[in-house]
């Protein structure tokens, strides 16, 4: 005789994970089916405009992409308005550029919807949600309330940071086929694109955790250092002009970045998350540790979602460096060279491993791993970086 939580079904599936298969079906809405039915119609409808400058692979990605969306929208409920805002939004981009590259100097594209005017309202967002976060975060401390209405600001405003950086890179996207109709290409191809979509990667996530666990106070924290990240894409907008649209090197002129370079930067963005989290926690820990009041939330609630951010980030940066095997056997002839790229790819997702065989085997727990993961952000941010600064290898045409 079984019992009733190994009980499978005729096909063998375990019963306890048919209900729970059937009751997340259920629990499904209109608005979850309706937001289904858009996303598949704008892919089938980009795929009627543009199939002539897509093969078999680009075909089964964008399909693919559609797929994730609409699972993602389930998942993640704001993103049901997140991504038809998005689009709608470049589309009228598209609309105002009407093929044409000269319209951009029109009033809207101008100061609005083109590429770079949108990413400016990011970078500019990004910083009002900073300013937000920590000020309402020490009206926290001094009301002894856990929300307050600048707090809530702090939301609203890294929620439009997410919006107008992801219609930035879109808009963007059109712009290079305007710019170049043999040679557009998705942007995530250089420094300065790539470092926008880590912004919205951030954003969204930390949104995400956000909402989960009630951690608004989180926020001045992780924009702070997304701040940092802003400073640097305007220092690297005037000096060196890395906002102007450039033909795709050979190198890079393939299907596979258009999946591996996102899989990356959602690592990245996770695990830059949780740095900024270790450091929360850390003052947490000193501030309970002292009897003194803080508006932060616990350290196990902080360690709890550097923890969700860590497992996450560790995920996909695995996909990621699977998918850049792949790559380079497909560009080079090999899956591995220990290239100094690859290297210390190799080393960040080591570093990760073992910080999670450490939490969830051996038990460990507070400052050891708060003060690992703030580590953890300088080898990431070397390997994103650095490595095209001081070293020179396979991948050395993302230099600064």
């Amino acid at each position: 005789m079984t019992t009733p939580h190994k009980a499978l079904s005729e096909k063998g599936v375990p019963q306890h994970e048919l209900l729970t298969q059937r009751s997340f079906i259920r629990s499904l809405g209109a608005a979850d089916w309706l937001f289904a039915l858009v996303i598949a119609a704008v892919a089938l409808f980009a795929q009627s405009q543009i199939s002539h400058q897509m093969d078999v692979y680009e075909t089964v990605i964008l399909w693919a992409s559609a797929g994730i969306t609409v699972l993602l929208g389930w998942f993640f409920k704001p993103m049901r308005w997140f991504v038809p805002l998005c689009l709608l939004l470049a589309y009228a981009a598209l609309g105002l550029y009407g093929g044409d590259i000269k319209h951009g100097d029109s009033f809207l594209l101008k100061y609005f919807f083109s590429s770079q005017s949108a990413i400016m309202w990011q970078c500019a967002f990004i910083v009002f949600a900073l300013f937000a976060y920590i000020a309402g975060g020490l009206l926290a401390v001094k009301q002894k309330n856990e929300r307050n209405t600048l707090l809530g600001m702090g939301t609203a405003f890294a929620w439009v940071s997410a919006v107008a950086g992801f219609t930035g890179l879109l808009v963007r996207w059109h712009e290079s086929y305007l710019l170049r109709p043999d040679a557009g290409h998705i942007p995530v191809s250089n420094l300065y694109e790539v470092f926008i979509l880590f912004l919205v990667i951030t954003a969204l996530m930390y949104l995400y955790y956000e909402g989960k666990f009630a951690v608004q106070k989180l926020g001045g924290f992780v924009f702070t250092f997304m701040a940092v990240v802003v400073g640097f894409v305007l220092w690297y907008s005037v000096s060196r002009e890395a906002h102007t649209i450039q033909p795709l090197i050979p190198a890079l002129q393939s299907w596979w970045m258009k999946i591996h370079v996102p899989a990356n930067f959602i690592g990245y963005g996770a695990f830059c998350i949780a740095a900024m989290l270790g450091i929360a926690e850390l003052w947490a820990i000193r501030r309970e540790e002292a009897g003194k009041a803080t508006s932060l939330p616990a350290s196990q609630v902080i360690e709890e979602v550097m923890y969700k951010a860590i497992a996450v980030g560790f995920l996909f940066f695995t996909i990621a460096t699977i998918l850049g095997a792949l790559w380079a056997a497909d560009a080079w002839g090999r899956y591995w060279s220990w290239d100094p790229k690859e290297t210390w790819a190799f080393i960040v997702w080591l570093n990760y491993a073992v910080w999670l065989h450490l939490r969830l085997v051996a038990g460990w727990r507070g400052k050891v791993l708060a003060w690992w993961a703030v580590v953890g952000l300088f080898v990431t941010a070397f390997a994103f970086i650095g490595v095209n600064m001081f070293l020179s290898g396979l991948h050395s045409y993302g230099t600064l």
